[in-house]
């Protein structure tokens, strides 16, 4: 235990998370800048390269070959797409290579930054994945990378998501693949359930690129990976629900806290619930799934709203994405919550099945023996991409001065107030043809400022999670003299928009009344979300301007209850008079937002401690399988604890037989133990906190029944296969049991949401911490 107590607690730490100073590197640079290829024909380039290959693969330092590898790509680039990387573009380069992270604002050109060290590390052999944000993004910088890469001998593949097992380990064993991070990691969990090697499509990993790394590695990392077998599983008792919920009453029967992050029952609620469900007492051991089904029920009736946490689309429930407004792929919410939504909605339900395997984003990313990464917005979150990734982030210039003007946030009292400064704002802008951006907060939010700009004469495009396939079109006019362009998230992270319009025709007509106008009407949880936004403007140093409007009756502002705390002599007069509040008051919410960006960290943290041990125990029983599969690890277990059933069989069935049943049934209780496990820890984290009323430690705990099941679950798989081989009588038990044991029917993928439960553990805590920033 004391062991594990000092992993738990030996969190990596960077003294200084942020570099500034690129001295080194610009000597590098100038001996990159000195070596000169452009004489060399396109046959002696790649004769060079092949050259490098061979001194990579002998063993090599790849510091050694960077000045010539990193020479050898920016004139390939030049040659093959018109693109030649520029001096910042090669210094980031430097800094992937040496596994750090480079921050870079938005145009600056990440894209082809990544290839000088992608293919620096490609030398070697071993593969580079570069894990991009979804599929499209993954698809589209193979496609767009790719013809630079194969001009230097070498390979290069993509994965998508419906790709066969066979294309994907074509991709896989090229020597750069682009995939999206939560693919390679359903990919690895696919690998988990293989009943047969050849079947495995990742090989050992080696180094990794991460895009848009601040996303990936912090407000993706807690997001588990899901891999499910189909059990037949049947969620009626939640489908039944929705019509008993709809005659309670709010504040009455039950009760929403007044952050709306939890909902509980009222005594008389609870009564009356019995009465309607006809079920007795709620709390009765043997009602204990129907009060699990029911307050999710009641979590989605009362807390999740249609067109803000999700959509409706084709009669399946699809979640929003609160961080890119896009619907977010595979996407669940945990445990009976996804089919309480789909009743509630009247929606397809598919069962969620059996959880065979499970990983974090962040654990995944760990079993990388080095990674680096790039964004825009590394610098506020360069304390945790340090101290749980040992990654340094190192700020890299623009290649031309950003002139984009970022204006102070308005805050107004109300929402109307707010709603009605940021028409007249579009408005104003509209009328001299400045192009216009406005990031709104939900689907809802931004079909609402639609219609009413229509009503006042100011059409705009829309692009949310409903018209997500529009993307590309809507795009590419939102440059364009006199654009509005409404949308959520979605235009906030990896868009480029263009002055002028996709073919920059009239550039200098949209520069000249002032390039692109940011306005965000919603503040986000994390101001790295916003930054992204105000990033659309302004894009190599072209002119630009960006401002945010909210209001204390926002949803993030509302969720803490900051107005509450606002004393009301600082809100009624501008609410009355409908301008915006005080800049006190302005400023006491600008810091109310940073305690909640420390709180979130916190839970980050938190939670990292409790999967701790479950990720240790994850690998300790990934590579006993791997090595059973992999043909590894030797297997005596059934001619040792079952020497009589062995040798009865071994003269009808044959050793051979024998063997490769022992080897199926180990990797079939391996799978089904595990996931035994998991399903157990989970209840047990959830109900964790319990054992402070006996005054206990909960993480100690938790960590010391984790201990204890992990062992028992490791002592059950070998009991498991010896029952199982006992029970065989003849030869159709025993091919019996190899159906029996090939594993589940069909497996699906999928990610659980768990941020539902973020804000009711903390809201206490800011409550307080609020009121005393803002009586202060």
């Amino acid at each position: 235990m004391k062991k594990l107590t000092e992993l738990v607690r030996g969190i990596r730490h960077i003294q200084d998370p942020v570099t500034y100073n690129l001295n080194a590197y610009q000597k590098l640079l100038g001996k990159v800048n000195a070596t000169k290829f452009e004489s060399l024909s396109n046959s002696a380039l790649q004769a060079l390269s092949a050259e490098l290959k061979i001194l990579a693969r002998a063993g090599a330092a790849l510091d050694d070959l960077l000045v010539q590898s990193f020479v050898l790509v920016r004139e390939s680039a030049r040659r093959v797409s018109g693109l030649r990387p520029f001096d910042m573009q090669v210094i980031a380069g430097m800094v992937l290579h040496q596994g750090k992270l480079a921050e870079m604002q938005t145009g600056e050109g990440k894209t082809l930054a990544a290839v000088m060290p992608a293919y620096l590390h490609a030398l070697t052999g071993q593969g580079v994945h570069i894990l991009t944000f979804n599929d499209y993004l993954a698809c589209r910088d193979a496609g767009w990378m790719g013809p630079i890469y194969e001009f230097l001998g070498v390979s290069v593949g993509y994965i998508q998501e419906k790709m066969s097992v066979a294309a994907r380990q074509r991709a896989y064993a090229a020597d750069v693949t682009y995939v999206a991070a939560k693919e390679a990691g359903f990919d690895y969990l696919r690998d988990f359930l293989c009943m047969e090697k050849e079947k495995i499509v990742h090989r050992p990993f080696h180094f990794a690129i991460v895009d848009e790394a601040d996303s990936i590695l912090i407000d993706e990392a807690r997001i588990p990976l899901v891999i499910a077998g189909d059990i037949g599983e049947k969620e009626e008792t939640v489908r039944s629900l929705p019509n008993i919920l709809r005659n309670l009453k709010a504040g009455t029967d039950y009760m929403v806290d007044p952050y709306e992050s939890n909902v509980y029952f009222t005594d008389s609620g609870l009564v009356r619930t019995e009465e309607l469900l006809g079920c007795g007492n709620l709390y009765a051991p043997h009602n204990l799934e129907l009060l699990t089904c029911l307050n999710s029920a009641l979590y989605a009736e009362a807390l999740l709203s249609r067109d803000k946490e999700y959509i409706v689309r084709d009669d399946k429930i699809e979640l929003v994405d609160e961080f890119s407004g896009r619907v977010a792929a595979k996407r669940h919410w945990s445990r009976n919550l996804q089919a309480a939504v789909e009743a509630k909605e009247g929606a397809l339900s598919k069962s969620q099945g059996k959880i065979m395997g499970s990983i974090a984003l962040q654990h995944y990313l760990g079993l990388y023996p080095q990674i680096s990464g790039m964004t825009g917005t590394a610098c506020p979150a360069a304390a945790e991409l340090g101290e749980f990734y040992g990654l340094e982030v190192v700020v890299i210039p623009t290649n031309a001065p950003c002139i984009r003007m970022d204006s102070m946030d308005r805050i107004f009292a109300c929402a109307e107030t707010k709603n009605n400064a940021v028409i007249g704002e579009i408005k104003r802008i509209h009328a001299k043809g400045q192009p216009i951006l406005v990031g709104t907060g939900s689907v809802e939010e931004s079909e609402m400022l639609a219609n009413a700009l229509e009503r006042e004469g100011a059409p705009c495009q829309v692009l949310n999670a409903k018209n997500d396939e529009m993307e590309a079109a809507i795009i590419a006019h939102a440059g364009e003299f006199g654009a509005v362009t409404v949308s959520t998230n979605m235009a906030g992270r990896g868009i480029d928009i263009k002055l002028g319009g996709a073919d920059e025709v009239d550039r200098k007509r949209v520069t000249a009344v002032g390039g692109l106008y940011v306005l965000g009407t919603a503040w986000h949880d994390s101001r790295r979300i916003d930054q992204q936004l105000r990033g659309r403007a302004g894009r190599q140093g072209d002119p630009g301007e960006s401002r945010f409007f909210v209001s204390l009756e926002d949803d993030f502002l509302k969720r803490y209850d900051i107005a509450s705390l606002i004393p009301q002599r600082k809100i009624l007069p501008p609410l009355l008079e409908g301008e915006a509040v005080d800049p006190a008051v302005a400023q006491a919410a600008l810091n109310g937002r940073k305690m909640v960006e420390g709180f979130l960290s916190d839970i980050r943290r938190q939670l990292w401690r409790y999967s701790f041990i479950i990720e240790q125990q994850r690998r300790i029983i990934h590579q006993k399988r791997q090595d059973v599969l992999m043909d590894k690890a030797p297997l005596a277990l059934l001619p040792a604890k079952a020497a009589r059933q062995f040798s009865s069989l071994k003269t009808t069935m044959g050793e051979g037989a024998l063997q490769k049943l022992e080897k199926q049934l180990t990797l079939y209780f391996i799978n089904c133990c595990w996931a035994e496990y998991l399903e157990y820890m989970t209840c047990e984290r959830e109900s964790i906190h319990l054992v402070t009323i006996g005054e206990k430690d909960p993480l100690t705990e938790f960590h010391r029944i984790a201990i204890e099941t992990f062992d028992a679950m490791v002592e059950d798989i070998d009991a498991k296969i010896i029952e199982a081989f006992e029970a065989i009588k003849g030869k159709d038990d025993f091919d019996q049991l190899i159906i029996k044991t090939t594993g589940p029917s069909s497996t699906w993928t999928y990610l659980v949401n768990e941020r539902t439960n973020d804000f009711g553990k903390i809201s206490a805590l800011l409550k307080s911490a609020f009121r005393y920033i803002i009586q202060s």
